[in-house]
């Protein structure tokens, strides 16, 4: 199962940071992971997270998806859906392919969807006359 100082992470793990505890630093989680308290720093998550009502985020995140109930505040950058509840709080520069928001989320700051062409501008794409 582990490759050298290497351990194997299957697809179903899930890492769970509950209601009461805080993390300050930086968090490099193989699978999913689940947060109810509170972290301050930076989240490198290949697979799913989800921020529970109760949980708090301040800093940068980066993962595969997210699914927010709770408080976001720094930057988030998610590869395929990032889904906003309508419990959500979020104070983010947002980087993702998909956004869902429910009625009732709190969405303040700004949003780049799909991947972008750094090359040209929308406006650099209009068809020669």
């Amino acid at each position: 199962m582990a490759k050298g100082n290497e351990i194997q992470v299957t697809a179903n793990t899930v890492s769970l940071i509950s209601a009461g505890t805080e993390i300050r630093g930086e968090i490099d989680c193989g699978g999913d992971l689940r947060i109810d308290g509170s972290v301050v720093g930076s989240l490198s998550v290949r697979g799913k997270v989800v921020i529970g009502e109760s949980g708090r985020v301040e800093g940068e995140l980066q993962c595969k998806n997210g699914d927010i109930s709770g408080y976001l505040n720094g930057k988030i950058q998610v590869a395929e859906l990032l889904s906003l509840k309508s419990t959500a709080k979020l104070y983010a520069d947002v980087k993702t392919q998909r956004l869902g928001i429910e009625p009732g989320a709190t969405f303040t700051g700004t949003c780049q969807m799909g991947e972008p062409n750094t090359n040209t501008s929308p406006r650099e794409k209009q068809p020669e006359k």
